[in-house]
This record gives structure tokens, C-alpha cells and sequence, in this order.
């Protein structure tokens, strides 16, 4: 699933690909405006918050999207097409003065809204560890509301810190050391929170670091827990136990711990191994 740092690397290279270009024909084909034509509107730049892309353009209007569990952005070059199946899914089509085509595909989440009301779709998150704005203390404060919330729950709301899916949190808890199902509030926040911006930041910028956990980019071996439902915790070789997060999610969630690296606080231990 797509957290922040995927979508800040897509932001660099849309940025890279196309800012500047003027559209020469194009539309939007889902959401608030579509049917619109974007022919003539050059493309200023894009920014993201938390796992939210914002593409600007000059006539004054930001392109809002969600890439959600199966969104996703291409560019093709010029001369090039895209085989008939992924067109269909097209929700965004932008053909750019240098040949160059755009393409929002099965973009679950489409609005054009004026730039400078950006924060009707996105003013409600927490702070972003990959913005300039971000704001620690301002996340560690959103995430102490409500202190009996389990980790993996508090730290999953977009709007106490954004940009953390299900990987990072997994992750981050057990570098912590914290039980997943722990109280938020009985965790050491401004260290949790420092980890998560630092972690972050190296995923999105740090060529061969993309969402390797553990400093092994070998297969198998790039995650503590993610994904590795009763394999040995490869620091203490306990097998790693899993949950769902919640019934019947659309997303399908899951959390993974180590019962022996992150124990509940007052003892035993939830969750079925597999």
C-alpha cells in the first residue's frame, strides 16, 4: 500500500518529468470536474501531504488525488501507448506540448480544486515529517489526545501525524520496542515521533533505502516484522505473530509484532501466529 514516502518519490519524478510542460489536450474522467477539459493550463509543480498528491497548474487549480490501495501515476514518451487495458482505467489524461502523455490510473480519489483553497482537502492532516512545515511537537501534541488509543490505531490517523501507512507503524513499533496494541500515551512520543520523521526521510531520499527497515535490502530480509507472520524475529528468533487490525478492512491491515522484543506493558500477548 502507497504511505507518504511513496507518494513523495512519485512527486519527484512527475516534477522531474513534466513541470513546466503546457497541456495540449487532456481531461479529467472521474470526480468533481469531470468531463473537463485542462487544454492550455501549464503545469506549475506538485506538492504532497502525507499520502495526498497535489499537481498545480497556472490558471489557479490544484489536481487533488489518492492513489488509496490501487491508484497509480505513468508517463509515457513520446510515440509510445499504453496497451488498451490500462487506458480503460484512466481517470486522469494529459497530453503535454513535448509528446510526452500523462496518466492517472484508477485514481480512487479525483478533484480539482482552486489552489488557493487546498486546504478544503487536506488542511484536516497532522503534520508531514517530508513537508518544510513539518511540525514534531505539534504531533506529538495531536497524538497525546487520546492516550488509552493502541499504537498501531493512533499512529494509522492521517490526522494526529501523515504519511504512515501499515508497514512504517508495524515497523516503527517494533524499533521502539513498543507493543502495537499498547496505549499511545504510555509510549515515549517525542522519541517515537523523531524515529518516524527520520525514517521517513530516508525512504523517500535515499536512493536503495526505499522502505528497508532494517538496513538488509535482501528479499526477505528488509523488514523486522511487516509481513513475516510466523518467521522468526530476526533479532531474537521468536515467531512473529499477526492481527488484524480491523474486521472486515477494505485495506486489509494487518500487525505484526515480536511478542518477545515488544511485550504489552502488563503482560501476555494478543494475536494469532500464522
Amino acid at each position: 500500500m502507497p504511505e507518504g514516502d511513496s507518494v513523495y518519490r512519485l512527486r519527484m519524478r512527475l516534477d522531474a518529468a513534466t513541470r513546466d510542460r503546457v497541456v495540449v489536450d487532456g481531461e479529467l474522467r472521474s470526480g468533481n470536474a469531470a468531463g473537463r477539459s485542462l487544454a492550455g493550463e501549464r503545469i506549475v509543480g506538485y506538492d504532497t501531504h502525507g499520502k495526498h498528491l497535489l499537481t498545480r497548474f497556472s490558471g489557479g487549480s490544484t489536481l487533488h488525488t489518492h492513489l488509496r490501495m490501487q491508484g497509480s501515476w505513468t508517463v509515457t514518451r513520446p510515440g509510445r501507448r499504453l496497451p488498451a487495458s490500462a487506458r480503460e482505467t484512466a481517470r486522469v489524461r494529459l497530453r503535454l506540448d513535448d509528446g510526452q502523455e500523462v496518466w492517472g490510473l484508477d485514481l480512487p480519489v479525483v478533484e480539482l480544486v482552486p489552489t488557493a483553497r487546498e486546504d478544503d482537502v487536506v488542511g484536516r492532516l497532522g503534520p508531514d515529517p517530508l513537508r518544510d512545515d513539518w511540525d514534531a511537537a505539534e504531533a506529538v501534541r495531536r497524538l497525546r489526545r487520546d492516550p488509552a488509543r493502541p499504537v498501531v490505531a493512533a499512529l494509522l490517523d492521517q490526522t494526529r501525524i501523515a504519511g504512515l501507512g501499515n508497514l512504517w507503524v508495524n515497523e516503527l513499533a517494533f524499533l521502539r520496542g513498543i507493543h502495537p496494541f499498547a496505549p499511545i500515551g504510555r509510549t515515549d512520543l517525542d522519541a517515537l515521533v523523531a524515529l518516524a520523521a527520520r525514517c521517513l526521510r530516508l525512504s523517500a531520499t535515499v536512493p536503495g533505502m526505499y522502505q528497508v527497515t532494517t538496513g538488509d535490502r535482501r528479499k526477505g530480509a528488509s523488514h523486522w516484522v511487516a509481513g513475516r507472520a510466523g518467521r522468526p524475529c530476526l533479532r531474537c528468533g521468536t515467531r512473529v505473530r499477526v492481527r488484524d487490525e480491523v474486521a472486515n478492512d477494505p485495506e486489509q491491515r494487518r500487525t505484526w509484532w515480536c511478542p518477545r522484543c515488544q511485550p504489552l506493558p502488563d503482560g501476555g500477548d494478543v494475536g494469532t501466529p500464522e
